[in-house]
């Protein structure tokens, strides 16, 4: 099996006396979707977090193409391809489509200052910008206000803002959220293409997604990761059953 993109060994974080990650080890290979999932409350964001520089675990270590990334600032981890899109949008509504991938584009220069020069002049970051709306099927709209979009066509502005940093892997935190049946289904068809380009680590709690999705999925309860396997492996696991049967119960 080829190394993994992304390589979390032993993360640990606690608040106080709640353990919000307990030496949490997992792995994102090329060409995959690994889905972590879990009920409300069990570590899903925190680790994320921890992953893509927010926040700094008190013990363990996050690997990403090769390089232990563990001290890296959230900026310094994207400048090195690591592309993450958000459970509530961090787009600029006001802006045009082409303008939130133009503004991405700058990021990846490291270039902050530019953003009081005419970067809409800018023909590479044009071609940049274009190009990646194209990879992700809004080209179409690049002249249309971010407001405009359907929920679902954000989801996909999202990623293509993250394509400009030419990502070597994707965090992805609750995509589906928010979307219809129509869109859910729209958006899966675009994620299973999109793993051969980079891989997802896809934090979800559409199961019917994620069963349909997954090459691998981790279950995350209480901060702790009680199985990893294949679709089969954890449809048929009883101790996961028993954690969401849990979930079902205190509702």
């Amino acid at each position: 099996m080829t190394d993994p993109i992304l390589d979390i060994r032993g993360i640990s974080k606690s608040f106080g006396a709640l353990k919000a990650s307990n030496n949490i080890t997992l792995d994102l290979h090329p060409g995959e979707i690994h889905a972590l999932i879990g009920p409300n409350g069990a570590g899903k964001s925190t680790l994320i977090k921890q992953v893509a520089g927010g926040l700094t675990p008190d013990s363990g270590t996050v690997h990403f193409a090769g390089q232990d990334v563990t001290p890296l600032s959230t900026a310094a981890r994207a400048q090195l391809g690591m592309g993450r899109t958000f459970q509530i949008s961090s787009l600029a509504m006001e802006f045009t489509v082409l303008q939130n991938v133009v503004l991405g584009a700058l990021g990846r220069r490291g270039d902050v200052f530019r953003f009081f020069r005419p970067v809409m002049k800018d023909k590479q970051l044009l071609e940049q910008a274009h190009t990646a709306l194209e990879q992700v099927g809004l080209e179409d709209f690049h002249s249309f206000r971010t407001s405009e979009l359907s929920h679902g066509q954000r989801r996909q502005l999202e990623v293509a803002v993250a394509l400009t940093l030419e990502p070597k892997a994707f965090l992805m935190d609750e995509p589906m959220a928010g979307l219809g049946a129509e869109g859910t289904q729209r958006l899966m068809g675009f994620l299973d293409g999109l793993r051969q380009r980079a891989p997802i680590l896809l934090v979800e709690h559409d199961m019917d997604a994620v069963f349909a999705l997954a090459d691998r999925i981790s279950v995350l309860v209480y901060g702790e990761i009680i199985a990893t396997g294949c679709v089969d492996d954890i449809r048929g696991n009883p101790v996961v059953r028993t954690a969401y049967l849990g979930e079902e119960d205190a509702a």
